[in-house]
């Protein structure tokens, strides 16, 4: 058997191949890296410019490693959370430093070329919002209703059970974050009052009990599209339909709306708030 020496020629190729092929091996590994980072910022990227709550021409993202780092400036903390949030959630993400500056009195950059664009986008956030709140709700037994939004103003079209649920359909609306006017065009109809009525508590009557995990997050979400609830600061919880919530809030109004849009919430029957305080 014959054994090249370490000095040999076939010895020396081997190792070249060797050091050659390892290196080949790291560079594909960082390039692989830096697709993925580069991945994972254009998904919170893209995810803050289809979010009516934040304005992503004034938001920066960088990745590196699974890290990312928000930078850039919002007018207000709940914004500045809901930025931390969507960029835990993407996949491959987890750590977040989140060096996002809130100004109170902040006046966002209005985009250029893709401005008709982040309209169309944000209207039909606002919209989407809307509608779930609506089928979430326990006035939306009786309800046909068809909601439009262009530039912030929102139309209210279709009918409704009673003047209350048409109220309370406008108020939840104008509570929509991206909301800047209200068409409430809802229409009383007495014929669906009997049937609205016999609706209330089918989903108990009919064994299928909703449960407190969906009524928890349901709560959650509806409390974070409002406006004028500082819903990232309010902790919910759900036991057996009594939903509970705890946190700080700016004053008894707003401690007043948070209560009145939980409770609205499909399977909710109670709400117990001693521990929101503000």
């Amino acid at each position: 058997m014959n054994i090249s020496s370490p000095g040999s020629r076939p010895c020396k190729l081997l190792l070249a191949s060797g050091i050659a092929l390892a290196i080949a091996m790291m560079t594909t590994g960082a390039m692989a890296g830096e697709v993925t980072d580069a991945r994972q910022e254009s998904q919170i990227w893209t995810a803050y410019s289809l979010s009516p709550y934040l304005h992503a021409n004034d938001l920066t993202v960088s990745v590196a490693n699974g890290k990312a780092t928000l930078a850039g400036t919002v007018e207000e903390d709940v914004s500045k959370e809901l930025a931390r949030e969507i960029a835990m959630g993407v996949d491959g993400i987890t750590e977040v430093d989140n060096t996002i500056v809130i100004q109170p009195d902040y006046v966002p950059a209005q985009a250029s070329a893709n401005s008709t664009f982040v309209n169309t986008i944000e209207d039909a956030s606002i919209t989407a919002a809307i509608k779930s709140k609506l089928l979430w709700s326990k006035n939306a037994d009786g309800m046909s209703s068809k909601v439009e939004t262009k530039a912030g103003r929102v139309t209210l079209s279709g009918t409704v059970a009673s003047a209350a649920d048409r109220d309370f359909a406008g108020r939840l609306a104008a509570n929509t974050r991206g909301v800047s006017t209200v068409n409430n065009q809802l229409e009383v109809d007495a014929k669906k009052t009997t049937g609205a009525a016999n609706g209330k508590g089918t989903d108990k009557q009919a064994g299928t009990e909703i449960a407190d995990s969906w009524i928890t997050t349901k709560v959650k979400s509806t409390l974070l599209y409002s406006s004028n609830v500082s819903g990232s600061d309010i902790e919910v919880n759900t036991s057996k339909g009594i939903v509970t919530l705890r946190g700080k809030v700016g004053n008894g109004s707003e401690q007043a709306l948070a209560i009145e849009l939980a409770q609205n919430v499909r399977g909710v029957k109670s709400v117990q708030a001693k521990e929101l305080t503000f």
